[in-house]
C-alpha cells in the first residue's frame, strides 16, 4: 500500500529541506535521526533522567538479599559494592568466613559480610 504524498518539510537535525513521504516524518536521513537522538539521551543522563539497566538490577537485587541469610559471592559483591574477585580473594585471606558446598558452590554468611562493613 503506497502513497503519493510528497510533503516538502526542513530537517529537525541539519535544517536541510527535503521532500517527505508522511507528514511525520522529521529528519531527511536515518544518520541525522540517529545523531539527534544520541544527544537527546546524552542530555538526558546528564539531568540524571536516565538510569543505566545495572543500576536498576542493582536495586531490585538488595531488595531480594535482605531476606537472605547465606549469600553467594556475586550476591555479596553486591551488597559491598565491590567486584567478585575481590570477595574471593577476602575469602582466601580468611577475612569473610564462608563454605565452600561443591567445587562452584561457595556460600557466605551475611553476618560475616555485616561485620566487614560496619
Amino acid at each position: 500500500m503506497g502513497t503519493n504524498i510528497r510533503v516538502e518539510s526542513t530537517c529537525d537535525f541539519c535544517g536541510k529541506n527535503f521532500i517527505a513521504k508522511t507528514l511525520k516524518t522529521r529528519y531527511c536521513s536515518h544518520t541525522c535521526n540517529s545523531r539527534d537522538y544520541k544527544i537527546k539521551l546524552k542530555n538526558k543522563k546528564l539531568r540524571g533522567e536516565v538510569k543505566s539497566r545495572k543500576d536498576n538490577k542493582i536495586s531490585k537485587d538488595l531488595e531480594a538479599l535482605k531476606h537472605k541469610e547465606y549469600l553467594s559471592a556475586q550476591d555479596a559483591a553486591i551488597i559491598v559494592g565491590c567486584s567478585t574477585k575481590t570477595i574471593y580473594r577476602l575469602l582466601s585471606d580468611g577475612t569473610i568466613k564462608g563454605v565452600n558446598l561443591s567445587k562452584r558452590l561457595t556460600r557466605i554468611n551475611k553476618k560475616s559480610l555485616d561485620k566487614i562493613i560496619s
